[in-house]
Order: structure tokens, then C-alpha cells, then sequence
């Protein structure tokens, strides 16, 4: 397997472009060979490699991440596209140009890494998984960013139900609450381009139950796009008969962001609180155990999938096609929402 570089471009550099620039400097660190050799983004300021940035996670920093004079930094992407040396684009732009960027980038023959969502309208996720099937065949990886696949102690639950040694899952509830995003504000006041809350954030949990239970088959949604509470109905021998998501961005500032779960097993539970220490506690015999977790967070470790995807030829652990199914079922939520009934995912 080649180790020769692997050169990465960021395309927009607010919070998520900044995240994803941390996690492919920790991977390059930890010997992936991923260096950051071009950033592109329309506001100069953010070209000299100081940011400032905000999130739910970690707020108000301000560090220097990158040197203009070793990185190429231009605001066009065109230049940025026609560098030999970037072989491997993260985007991060606002949610609308996704889609494009990410065309434009597979047909200059780069690797994708788009953050989500992907689109708002499952019919824009279709253009992108027909254009990454194509790319596939010239041996390109589109990745979508579903970094809550990889966050340790998700990752975790995926695994105990592959090897199943504590049985089938027979409950599982999700919770993300937070205040409203404090980056980019006018841009995430607008319901139209972001899809609210259900698509933006609670995007995260659809998505794994998504990557646990498969597609369900109807849903049942309560609330609005700024906090929305799902039941996931699943038809088949096995499947579990109480799963529920809720998500929301409507709490007042000042409220601490929650990332949680709880997921029942046959024979244990497992309690997630990314507030807490421990995070992930493990419920069984009369006792409760603490799971040790790998340091870091789904952002690295969705980083470290998409080099070794292209490294070793092979399709990346989220597929563009997974992220249209995904779109599909919180298009089913948005219609169960207005229409205040269980809905059918087509």
C-alpha cells in the first residue's frame, strides 16, 4: 500500500472548516502522510490561516492553522482545483453549494470529503451519488461526513451489534439539544437553505439509525424543524420496536449542548453522555462498567477513514448513496411533521 502523500485542500473555512483542518493536521500527525497543502475561501481574513471560531462542542478559540507562505491560499476554486499537489478535498461551505463543489471537485479528479447534510431536497443528493458512482469507476472516493458513524462511543454500539455479544437491540433513543448556531447566523436563521434543525443537526441520529437498523420504514415526527422528536417504525423479524430521535437547536443560549443515548441490549444497556465522565457506561448483572474510549472525537477518526479509503482502493465506511437514503427518510420526517401523521419512507 502506498505511504507517498496524501495532499489536502479545505474548501471554506468557518467552524467546519477549521474542524476538519485540526483533524486532518492530527492524522497527518499520527503518520496517515495527509498534509494541508491548499485552502480556498471567499473572505480574505480567514486566508491568512487565523480564525476564530464557535461550536457546540468548543467555543470562542482563536488559533493560527495553518502558514499562508507553506499553504496554498486562494478564493478561487478553480486554482485551488487545478493544484496537482491537492489530491483529497474536504468542503465545508454553506449547505446550497455542496453538491456543485463536490461535481466540480470529482471531475477534476480530486477525492471528496463533503460535509452534511449533503442537500436539503433528497433530489440534490441524487445528482451527487449519480456523479460518485461515476468517479468510483476512475477510482475516486466521495465520503460523505457522517462523523457520528465514527465518534467513539457510537462506534462502540455499531460494533456490539455486529458481533452481538449482548444480544439484539431491543430499545434505542437518541437525544441532540442545543441553542441556535452561534457561526454563520444568518445563514442558519434561514430554514430554506438549512433545512432547521431536522436536517442540520438531527441529521447526526438519522443517520445512525440509518447505519444501526437500516431504512425504516415509516416515521412518525412531533414538533417543528427547530426541535423534532421521531419514532423510527421497522418491519421484520428482529427489528427493534422502540427507537426515537430528538433533535433541536431552539434552546435558550446559555444551555449546555447534549449528545446522548441509550441504547438496550438483551443482555445490557448502554448509557451515553458526552457531558459526562464517564461517557459510556455499560448496565449488566447488577452493575454498572465503564467502556473505555479511544481519545478524540467522529471527526478525526471520519478523517482517517477517507485517507485509508483511498489508500487502499477501496469504498469509504459512508457512502453518498447511504447519505441520499438518509435524506429520504428526513424528508419522510419533514412530511410526518406537516402533516401530523406516520409517514411512509420512499
Amino acid at each position: 500500500m502506498s505511504t507517498s502523500p496524501i495532499g489536502v485542500g479545505v474548501i471554506g473555512l468557518g467552524f467546519m472548516g477549521a474542524t476538519h483542518i485540526r483533524a486532518h493536521a492530527a492524522a497527518h500527525g499520527a503518520g496517515f502522510n495527509c498534509p494541508l497543502v491548499g485552502v480556498c475561501d471567499q473572505v480574505q481574513e480567514r486566508l491568512t490561516g487565523r480564525v476564530v471560531t464557535s461550536g457546540n462542542i468548543a467555543t470562542g478559540t482563536s488559533e493560527q492553522l495553518f502558514d499562508p507562505a507553506q499553504v496554498h491560499a486562494t478564493s478561487n476554486l478553480d486554482e485551488l482545483l487545478a493544484d496537482p499537489k491537492v489530491q483529497l478535498v474536504s468542503i465545508c461551505t454553506h449547505t446550497e453549494s455542496h453538491v456543485d463543489t463536490a461535481i466540480r471537485a470529482l471531475e477534476a479528479g480530486k477525492h471528496v470529503l463533503v460535509e452534511k447534510p449533503i442537500a436539503v431536497a433528497p433530489s440534490d443528493v441524487e445528482r451527487l451519488a449519480l456523479a460518485a458512482r461515476a468517479a468510483a469507476g476512475r477510482g475516486l472516493v466521495c465520503m460523505p461526513a457522517m462523523c457520528i458513524r465514527f465518534w467513539p462511543g457510537w462506534s462502540w454500539v455499531k460494533d456490539r451489534m455486529v458481533d452481538a455479544s449482548l444480544g439484539r437491540v431491543k430499545s434505542a433513543v437518541f437525544q441532540r439539544l442545543g441553542t441556535p448556531p452561534a457561526w454563520s447566523p444568518q445563514f442558519y436563521r434561514d430554514n430554506e437553505r438549512t433545512g432547521g434543525a431536522l436536517v442540520d443537526l438531527h441529521i447526526h441520529d438519522a443517520d445512525f439509525v440509518y447505519h444501526l437498523f437500516g431504512r425504516p420504514d415509516a416515521v412518525t415526527s412531533a414538533g417543528t424543524l427547530d426541535h423534532v422528536t421521531t419514532l423510527y417504525h421497522f418491519g421484520g423479524a428482529g427489528a427493534p420496536a422502540h427507537v426515537v430521535a430528538e433533535g433541536a437547536w431552539d434552546h435558550t443560549p446559555g444551555f449546555s449542548f447534549r449528545m446522548r443515548f441509550i441504547v438496550v441490549f438483551e443482555r445490557g444497556t448502554a448509557d451515553y453522555d458526552i457531558g459526562r465522565t464517564p461517557q459510556l457506561l455499560l448496565c449488566r448483572d447488577g452493575k454498572q462498567e465503564t467502556i473505555s474510549l479511544e481519545a478524540g472525537a467522529g471527526y478525526d477518526f471520519q478523517v482517517r477513514e477517507v485517507v485509508s479509503a483511498i489508500r487502499e482502493k477501496r469504498a469509504a465506511r459512508a457512502t453518498i448513496d447511504e447519505a441520499l437514503e438518509v435524506a429520504r427518510v428526513l424528508d419522510a420526517e419533514r412530511r410526518s411533521l406537516r402533516e401530523s401523521a406516520r409517514v411512509a419512507v420512499r
